[in-house]
Formats: C-alpha cells, structure tokens, sequence
C-alpha cells in the first residue's frame, strides 16, 4: 500500500486529497482545502506551511506530488503562485517524502484523458475514480486529480522496472 498526498498550490486557498493505493486500485482517504491568513504574503505563507504540515503529520503520507505552475500574463501573480507552490513542495520535502511534479496538462490527461479539460470534468472523473468521497471544492479535487496522477505514473515507472529486471 503507497499513500499519496497530491496539493494544488494556491495563495488564498491550497487544496490537497491523499489516496491510497493497492496494486491498481485507488482509494479515497481524505481531502481538504488551507486558507491562507494573515495581512502580508510573509503570514500568509507562514499561514498555508502551518496548515499543510499538519495534514502532512495527520495522514502520514508516503509520497507526495504538486502540479507545476504555469506562466500567465500576470506576473506579479505568477510569482505569488510560485511562492505558495514553494510551501507545497518545502512541507513533503521537510517530511522525507519524495515530491512528483506535474504540468496541469498532464494531470487532466491522466484523470480525464485530455489535457484541456475544464474543472467539472475533472471533477466529475475524480468522484467517478474515487466513488463516495465528498469532496471540498474544486482545489481540493485538483489535488485528488494530482495524486491520481501520480498513482499512475508510478505504476508506469514501476511496471517498466519490473519488465526491465525480468529481461
């Protein structure tokens, strides 16, 4: 069993679901959402690394995985966007958890099966893969989306390795 905690990185709201997985099923464990407080970026950076590190101590998981961000016409926004992803990457990381990274592309391939999917789809895709699990809002199942992601791309990479070692 591999436990997974996938984070969509964001400054006012940070999502995050941890899955289990056995062999190829996939299964629900929790999700969430980390509001960021505070008056500055500096508390509210501080805010989201508080919040994340205790899902982080509370679901013990065995690997994480955080979509990469994507370069818009806002850059000042792109930059905070890059800050909140820094929290995302430095709270697994501070656990000893190897962190995956994904373009949101792939993630809305792997889940969805194309790369321009919009948030109801994957939405819809993520309960249909993890059926029963209430879901916190649409960042919370970005970040389901994002460890489903990544359960599928270390089948992948260990399934080649097992076909690799046999010849």
């Amino acid at each position: 069993m591999t436990r997974i905690i996938g984070i969509d990185p964001g400054l006012r709201t940070l999502g995050w679901g941890v899955i289990e997985v056995v062999g190829n099923r996939l299964t629900h464990v929790a999700n969430g959402l980390c509001r960021s407080q505070g008056a500055d970026l500096a508390a509210r950076l501080l805010s989201l690394h508080a919040q994340l590190s205790t899902v982080v101590a509370q679901f013990v998981p065995d690997q994480a995985a955080v979509e990469q961000t994507f370069v818009n016409k806002d850059g000042v926004g792109t930059l905070k966007l890059g800050q909140a992803r820094g929290i995302a990457m430095l709270v697994p990381a501070q656990a000893g958890l190897p962190v995956g990274e994904y373009a949101p592309n792939s993630v809305k391939k792997a889940v969805v099966g194309v790369g321009h999917a919009d948030k109801r789809q994957v939405l819809h895709m993520v309960q249909l893969q993890l059926p029963g699990a209430e879901i916190a809002g649409p960042d919370a199942a970005d970040a389901l989306a994002i460890a489903i992601c990544h359960a599928h791309q270390s089948a992948g990479g260990l399934r080649a390795a097992i076909e690799k070692a046999r010849a």
